[in-house]
């Protein structure tokens, strides 16, 4: 038995290797005298089948199977002869030109995992956003709260903006009416974008019962192919205007957030404490966020097309589950794991990163950590005790806890390591300006 290895490129290795005829025919008659023991075939008792007849049935099974066996342990002896760490899955072939008839050659062709060396982070820049949760940051959380339970109540003026409207319109291009452009009893609410600008401003002004005629275009980049950028012509009836209401910040609004004696200043003390959670949840995804950009390029590393390859299906797989968990069929909509390719090459190049640097500086995940996590995950629940259970009740649940912790420690390592600076930052800036 020979073997050879060729350096391809950084990360692709080539092995040449070549196992004796003799010793997989040693271990075919092996496999065929252990077959026989049990093998059935009519007529015959099992075990009692002549040997002859087990080996013209099931010789080509044993032959592929001792064939496959060698292989892989020639292969796993070389690997390990050669402290290679293997990316992925080997791809076996026959080797090019082989003549040798007394042996088996074959080429092994596989990647294997690029060398990280730890990178001084010392020079890098990580800004932490600063933000204290006040009464005025409640305030504004309570207005979000409010606006989501809006009624809307009919009133006899004219639309305004922020009304809700009912309508009947019509619509024709060159004169003909356009898929799509007619609806009756149609409710929209006037700036709240779910009609284009021009067609709610059409709305503005009219009374129950009024009417009016209008034209439009539609922008260059409409979705619709046929009516993007084309003129059309609107016949709008209002049939109703309804002017919103927002709740009081009152017992029943409180009861309604979960407070059960509709207690006002204790709904704003829960009001504040999930919005504590909420804004430093945040302001540490932000932090983590320029942290990942700081290893990404502090550590210019060479990453295996086998991992990228195998993270980008997983990716696509995810976008299906998801894509199905909103109702959407997935087989009228193929996804390709090519579009996940940048995403999943940054996502293999920071795990081995991370995984190098929790190694190397022990920032593995202790179980009082795990726990003040999953204590953390419970506090905003009716009952935390149920939720931490729920967690420890199943590993790849406690996993997922512990991945979290992990990507933690290695934030505040880097953090630690690196040159910081706190800035403050606005809590609309902080929320994307939801509130």
């Amino acid at each position: 038995m020979s073997n050879q290895e060729t350096v391809v490129s950084a990360l692709e290795r080539r092995i040449d290797m070549s196992v004796p005829m003799a010793d997989i025919d040693k271990d075919v008659d092996v496999r065929l005298k252990q077959m026989a023991r049990t093998v059935k075939m009519p007529g015959f008792r099992p075990g009692k089948v002549p040997f002859r007849m087990v080996a013209q049935n099931y010789g080509p099974q044993a032959r592929s199977e001792a064939i496959g066996a060698a292989v892989e342990r020639v292969l796993g002896e070389q690997i390990r002869a050669l402290n290679l760490r293997v990316a992925g899955y080997p791809n076996i072939e026959p080797k090019e030109g082989a003549s040798n008839t007394e042996a088996l050659e074959f080429t092994a062709v596989f990647e294997v995992y690029p060398e990280v060396v730890i990178a001084d982070v010392s020079s890098q820049e990580v800004e932490r956003p600063q933000l204290e949760v006040g009464e005025a940051e409640v305030d504004k959380t309570l207005d979000v709260l409010r606006k989501q339970r809006t009624t809307f109540a009919a009133v006899e003026r004219a639309a305004q903006d922020g009304d809700r409207v009912t309508v009947d319109f019509t619509g024709r291009k060159d004169g003909v009416e356009f898929e799509g452009g007619k609806a009756s009893d149609f409710p929209f609410v006037i700036g709240g974008g779910q009609m284009l600008k021009d067609f709610e401003s059409a709305a503005l002004g009219l009374k129950a019962g009024e009417s009016k005629t209008f034209g439009m275009s539609f922008p260059a980049d409409y979705h619709a192919a046929n009516l993007a950028g084309q003129s059309v012509e609107f016949d709008v009836v209002m049939k109703k205007v309804e002017e919103p209401k927002l709740p009081e910040i009152d017992a029943e609004f409180a009861k309604s957030l979960g407070i059960a004696d509709g207690d006002v200043a204790k709904m704003r003390d829960e009001v504040k404490g999930n919005l504590e959670r909420e804004v430093k949840r945040r302001i540490q995804a932000k932090i983590k966020e320029r942290v990942m950009n700081v290893l990404i390029d502090t550590h210019p590393i060479e990453v295996p097309k086998a991992l990228v390859t195998q993270e980008s299906q997983q990716l696509a797989e995810n976008a299906k589950r998801d894509f199905e968990a909103r109702g959407m069929k997935t087989k009228d909509l193929p996804i390709d794991a090519a579009w996940f390719g940048e995403q999943a090459a940054r996502r293999v190049r920071l795990g081995l990163i991370m995984s190098e640097l929790v190694k190397n500086k022990e920032l593995h995940a202790k179980p009082e950590q795990i726990r003040a996590t999953i204590d953390e995950f419970a506090a905003s629940y009716e009952d935390p005790s149920e939720v931490v259970s729920w967690y420890y009740s199943q590993p790849e649940r406690l996993a997922q806890a512990e991945a979290l912790v992990i990507e933690d420690n290695v934030v505040e390592w880097v953090v630690s390591n690196a040159k910081t600076t706190d800035k403050a930052i606005s809590f609309d800036e902080l929320m994307g300006n939801a509130a």
